[in-house]
């Protein structure tokens, strides 16, 4: 379907409700409002399940075009977005019956951020990859079994249903739809207009929180955890940590897959990923020295660690998250 230009207008229904996120609704709506400027024919309606305006999560009041009535009978694309605290809006019935009337009647179902929630209350989801906030995945997964839940993912496309991570992620789902209807061309000049990444580098865990620690209930488990979390960059390997624990590499490797999913491997290199993100993000050493303080050993061996698990290498990384102030603002500051 790529570079075909609609000869009717495509309607994009997004769905609006009191204290939804607003860029949820906003973003998306942005990037298909201005495809039409480059010759695409969005048009986009936002409703709500009464018809009457809501207020976001920020407090601003954004107006609707009208209650489920005002849509045609088939509707090209729907957009769900999603609230912070999702056990509210899973439990408005008025909200996941029209989400449900809506996915019947879409040729294309899309969530964003938390609407993940609410698409899976609909069981659109049921059997199907799905992402959502990073912060958010482990809950999907846990009230949602049936739905095969991707952390990582900035979007996942499944069939004919798209969900995507948090919040600004609904910018980059839009405007993989937008390439998906007219080619990257057109897909292109709407990103460049609103200054964002056309495909964004890397996945969630870039931007995740620290590793918390497990909730592993197992004491030798337990001990384990303490120790490598202590010294990340110490030497550990599965026979060292084992024999500290007092059992045999095969006994932990079992109990570490139980309790935390990982093998000790895993963990291990899970938190000297953290440990070298904190000092990338907080100190000018050289990446090498990084690379050997939190226990990687070579800066290539983090390198290829860091591209495997965050979608960037080091130095990217450092650039991404260690400032807010870009080169040129520091350029200019000093002239």
């Amino acid at each position: 379907m790529a570079g075909v230009i609609f000869r009717a207008a495509h309607v994009v229904a997004v769905l609006a409700f009191d204290q939804v996120q607003m860029l949820d609704v906003t973003g998306p709506a942005e990037v298909f409002t201005t495809a039409n400027a480059f010759g695409a024919r969005y048009d986009v309606r936002i409703v709500s399940t009464t018809g009457s305006d809501v207020r976001t999560s920020a407090g601003v009041r954004i107006g609707v075009d009208g209650g489920p009535e005002t849509l045609p009978r088939r509707i090209g694309t729907v957009v769900v977005p999603g609230r912070r605290d999702w056990p509210q809006a899973v439990a408005n019935r008025e909200l996941v019956a029209l989400a449900a009337d809506l996915a019947r009647r879409t040729e294309r179902l899309t969530s964003v951020c938390a609407g993940a929630f609410v698409l899976a209350a609909t069981g659109a989801l049921d059997g199907r990859r799905a992402a959502t906030h990073w912060e958010l995945a482990r809950e999907l997964a846990k009230a949602f079994p049936e739905v095969r839940v991707e952390a990582d993912p900035v979007f996942v496309r499944d069939g004919n249903v798209t969900t995507s991570a948090g919040v600004t992620a609904g910018i980059d789902l839009a405007l993989a739809l937008v390439e998906e209807d007219h080619g990257a061309g057109l897909a292109r000049r709407v990103a460049q207009q609103l200054v964002v990444f056309m495909a964004r580098p890397g996945g969630q865990s870039q931007f995740s929180a620290r590793l918390g620690r497990s909730e592993a209930k197992h004491p030798v488990v337990r001990q384990v955890m303490d120790a490598v979390g202590a010294d990340p960059g110490a030497k550990h390997n599965l026979d060292t940590l084992a024999r500290e624990a007092g059992v045999s590499a095969r006994h932990l490797s079992r109990l570490f897959r139980i309790e935390t999913g990982m093998t000790p491997g895993q963990y291990v290199e899970s938190l000297r990923v953290e440990a070298a993100r904190a000092l990338l993000e907080a100190g000018s050493d050289p990446v090498e020295a990084v690379a050997e303080q939190s226990g990687f050993g070579s800066s290539e061996t983090m390198r290829r660690v860091f591209q495997q698990s965050l979608g960037v290498p080091p130095t990217a990384y450092r650039a991404r998250f260690r400032t807010t102030t870009t080169n040129a603002a520091r350029r200019s500051a000093v002239q």
